[in-house]
């Protein structure tokens, strides 16, 4: 999303520069030098969300969320937008229903928050008048199937629930996004691996931010793009590209796939061209290219910004030091952070540069201008595998987090946390 799709002009970004840099007024801070060779994660301190650059979002609690005290969230997403001449933010991410400890096999669905400011106070979205006694805040689920009418489809037939003998109950909804474009607000989202059919696919809604919604016609029979020939816990030919993004552009909206396919879509929004055999960015990949989820273009300085997310996976180097790497796994490799990395192009296709670690931590994350032209990213402490996994430290993860970035300027642009100076 441009500055210009957020509603925010650049004055206004620039006015709030100083809140993101202790350099003097004029200058950026610079680039460090990169781990060699290429594909190494930078792992310094400095790029780690702390105390001084990031907080956890107070989320009003759901009646799931009073026992642990906060909202527990995993791809945890936040935007800005200017609506009727006010900023509003929204923020969502992937839930998990009581009585299981992550997001599967099934969960119930996608919630909303809002704010006026990213400080809150955030509360759910107000979906009363649409179901009137159902729980506050939930937008859309596969519980929903009793809102399709003719001409009108809110759940699709491979969206909904469905029950196995081994994992029972099954269907799950992942990683949502929220955009507004054209004036009209969208979610784009992904059905996940215990789904009749894992992919990506797009909501619009007939009102505001709260819905209702209900699913494009290209995603009436299956998810976005072509089926990917492996499929574990599913049929052969059900799964898709997942962590499905939506980038826009003055009158033009693209979707973004994991793994680093685009399309642009069709001027009604109701399906992509083309719909299968979707194009690549051009990137430098590693050398193996390792598994990336989460992709995100993002757009600042005239620059855009490709956002993916890679697994640090350390080893043992001959000297006995550690080494830090986004390769992938192996029996000598051990997990340890979600990072978010970064790479830049003039064009939105690409060719883009070398990636490099933007966040330590900061994977499956979105960047963001807040009302006053200040950068952030979200984070969620990624509690499936690696340092948010460890007994000591789970009770801190899946948290709804944003951190706030720094811009090394025209000459190094990139994006980083925060560091200190």
């Amino acid at each position: 999303m441009s500055s210009a799709e957020s509603g925010f002009h650049r004055r206004a970004l620039f006015a709030g520069a100083a809140v993101l840099r202790a350099t003097p007024k004029g200058r950026h801070p610079s680039n460090w030098p990169d781990p060699e060779p290429y594909g190494l994660a930078d792992t310094r301190l400095d790029l780690w969300p702390r105390d001084d650059n990031s907080l956890v979002l107070p989320l009003q609690l759901r009646p799931r969320d009073e026992e642990l005290g906060r909202v527990w969230i995993r791809d945890f997403y936040v935007n800005c937008f200017r609506v009727h001449g006010r900023p509003l933010y929204v923020a969502t991410g992937t839930s998990r229903v009581p009585g299981l400890d992550a997001a599967e096999p099934w969960n119930d669905g996608i919630f909303v928050w809002t704010a006026r400011s990213i400080e809150g106070p955030w509360h759910l979205a107000d979906t009363t008048g649409i179901r009137p006694g159902a729980e506050r805040g939930k937008v859309w689920s596969p519980e929903f199937t009793d809102e399709n009418k003719p001409g009108r489809t809110v759940v699709a037939p491979w969206q909904e629930y469905w029950h196995d003998d081994r994992f029972g109950k099954r269907g799950n909804v992942w990683a949502p996004e929220i955009h507004r474009f054209r004036d009209t607000w969208y979610i784009v989202a992904c059905m996940g691996n215990r789904a009749h059919k894992v992919g990506s696919f797009l909501l619009v809604s007939d009102g505001g931010v709260e819905g209702p919604y209900r699913l494009i016609e290209g995603n009436l029979d299956k998810p976005f793009g072509d089926a990917l020939p492996d499929a574990p816990y599913i049929d052969p030919g059900a799964r898709f590209h997942i962590d499905g993004s939506m980038y826009c552009e003055g009158d033009d909206a693209w979707l973004v796939l994991h793994n680093d396919l685009y399309a642009k879509f069709r001027d009604d929004m109701e399906d992509i061209v083309p719909t299968t055999g979707l194009p690549a960015f051009q990137q430098r990949p590693y050398t193996p290219e390792p598994y990336l989820e989460g992709a995100y273009v993002f757009r600042y300085g005239g620059e855009y910004y490709l956002v993916q997310t890679a697994w640090d996976w350390t080893s043992v180097n001959a000297d006995g030091t550690a080494r830090h790497a986004y390769t992938k796994g192996g029996q000598d490799r051990t997990q340890f952070q979600y990072d978010a990395v970064v790479a830049v192009s003039d064009r939105f296709e690409g060719p883009y540069s070398e990636r490099w670690t933007a966040g330590v931590g900061t994977g499956h994350d979105n960047i963001f201008e807040d009302h006053h032209g200040g950068l952030w990213s979200t984070f969620f402490r990624n509690p499936n595998a690696g340092y948010w996994s460890d007994p000591s430290r789970i009770g801190d993860s899946a948290v709804p987090g944003v951190v706030r970035l720094e811009w090394t300027g025209p000459q190094g642009d990139r994006l980083l946390v925060r560091r200190r100076h």
